[in-house]
């Protein structure tokens, strides 16, 4: 019996559903990172890249545990001196909740090519409506 290893062009692309509303961001963010790399199928390789497509919804109802809603930080630096940005993340949440998932995500996942590839297969909306019925999504449960 030999190892067969997957092919770039051989890879069967599903796409799932991940329900935010009341869950941890993190936890979410790892689920959703795991199917993207494609780490929950039998034929995972990390040199190729074989995850995925993920549409993360509810988003604004996700929760940050532990107080990080007032102690975290988001930092973007604008190129110009002395012009470091700080969000805190209570009015990340409240203002942008799509930006705080994807950067959960991101976090997760490495830092190459194919985690780059795997960042255009994510979707995050803010409410529960997406535009992607016509895939036919699988509900995934956490």
């Amino acid at each position: 019996m030999s190892t067969t290893m997957p092919k770039a062009g051989q890879v069967d692309r599903k796409w799932y559903v991940i329900d935010a509303a009341g869950k941890p961001l993190g936890r979410v963010a790892a689920q959703a990172a795991v199917l993207l790399c494609g780490k929950h199928k039998p034929t995972f390789a990390p040199h190729v890249d074989c995850g995925d497509h993920v549409i993360i919804i509810n988003c604004k109802d996700a929760v940050l545990t532990g107080g990080k809603e007032q102690k975290k930080y988001y930092y973007r630096h604008t190129g110009y001196i002395g012009h470091l940005k700080a969000v805190r993340y209570d009015t990340l949440m409240k203002t942008k909740p799509e930006l705080a998932m994807e950067l959960a995500v991101k976090g997760m996942i490495p830092s190459n090519s194919i985690g780059r590839d795997a960042m255009g297969r994510l979707r995050a909306y803010a409410g529960s409506e997406h535009m992607h019925a016509a895939q036919k999504p699988a509900e995934w449960n956490m």
